[in-house]
């Protein structure tokens, strides 16, 4: 997979741009940006959209700027030269497609059925946009289609919500999800940015789910952590239950049977996504300590921040 399809699978979400006029596009990539989604994909269904990337990529030129709706050569070289760094249409052209490849740029072209993702294969793509995803069955549609096809990922965009995001990034098979909610036209054209920043905000916390899940307090020694573990459950009835290296009482509080991270122990924070919650929370300036991920097969299921929190060290667990 191209590096910055990677990227935007860590992102999650693709905000879909539609700019009339390029004054907008450097108070819209700020707050997009400030909102936690440093990505967009500007629609190339206006005259402003050249200039606007070119002002976005120059501005916020860490931010993933793409060029969507993208119909001929001519226009991803325009898209490329101003400074998109990925390609979207929303059909399969086999010409845009190999002219893309040969400029080195990422494309993910429309799709909506088997036969489109057999063409995309056959032009050496593993990923596609599912178009326009709801008005084409939506997610029981990609689950049907993707089977055969075991190393295709999806990319869906048209009528992409807060309400259906997480069902679609929940299924393995997708990529991130392309979606305008949070950068709506009539937003834009107020030049209401503070409330694309507040959307875009939600959005993520939408996708990432925080919740706490329990707190694990450090013990001396196995008797100390049953002995804590006992004491919840009599108190509150939060059923005991011991484990390997630690004791839980209920599932909110975890008795270590020796001291781990954390002066006092830990809080878990369970994430839809732990790998996209650790982009996330890299990109708002925060580190981690690489040495405590733990994995099942090659999906990241756990990891500890860096530092603590009151004495507590926090780490993120998939729900």
């Amino acid at each position: 997979m191209h590096k910055v399809l990677e990227q935007i699978q860590k992102i999650g979400i693709v905000p879909v741009v539609v700019l009339k006029d390029a004054k907008d596009a450097l108070p819209l990539a700020k707050a997009l940006c400030e909102g936690g989604l440093p990505c967009a994909e500007v629609t190339f269904r206006t005259d402003a959209a050249e200039e606007s990337i070119r002002i976005m990529s120059k501005a916020f030129p860490d931010m993933l700027i793409g060029a969507g709706t993208v119909l001929t050569a001519e226009q991803v070289d325009r898209a490329v030269a101003a400074g998109a760094r990925f390609i979207v249409s929303p059909g399969l052209n086999p010409d845009i497609v190999r002219h893309c490849k040969e400029k080195g740029v990422p494309i993910t072209p429309g799709t909506s059925s088997p036969s489109d993702v057999e063409q995309a294969l056959s032009l050496g793509l593993d990923v596609v946009k599912f178009f326009p995803a709801e008005a084409c069955g939506g997610l029981s549609m990609i689950k049907a289609m993707s089977a055969p096809y075991t190393n295709m990922m999806f990319m869906p965009t048209g009528g992409i919500s807060a309400q259906n995001l997480n069902s679609y990034l929940a299924f393995p098979k997708i990529l991130a999800c392309g979606g305008s909610w949070m950068v709506k036209g009539d937003l834009i054209d107020a030049g209401d940015f503070d409330a694309i920043r507040r959307l875009t905000r939600e959005a993520v916390e939408t996708m990432l789910g925080f919740e706490l899940k329990h707190v694990g307090i450090n013990c001396q020694n196995e008797e100390e952590a049953d002995h804590t573990a006992s004491s919840f459950e009599k108190l509150f009835g939060f059923a005991k239950k011991t484990g390997n290296s630690s004791v839980f009482a209920g599932s909110a509080v975890e008795a270590m049977k020796s001291p781990y991270l954390g002066a006092n122990g830990h809080i878990a924070i369970g994430t839809n996504s732990v790998a996209r919650a650790m982009h996330y929370l890299e990109s708002q300036g925060f580190t981690f300590n690489m040495d405590s991920a733990k994995y099942k097969r090659d999906r990241m299921t756990a990891i500890y921040l860096n530092g603590e929190i009151g004495g507590f060290a926090v780490h993120l667990v998939q729900k």
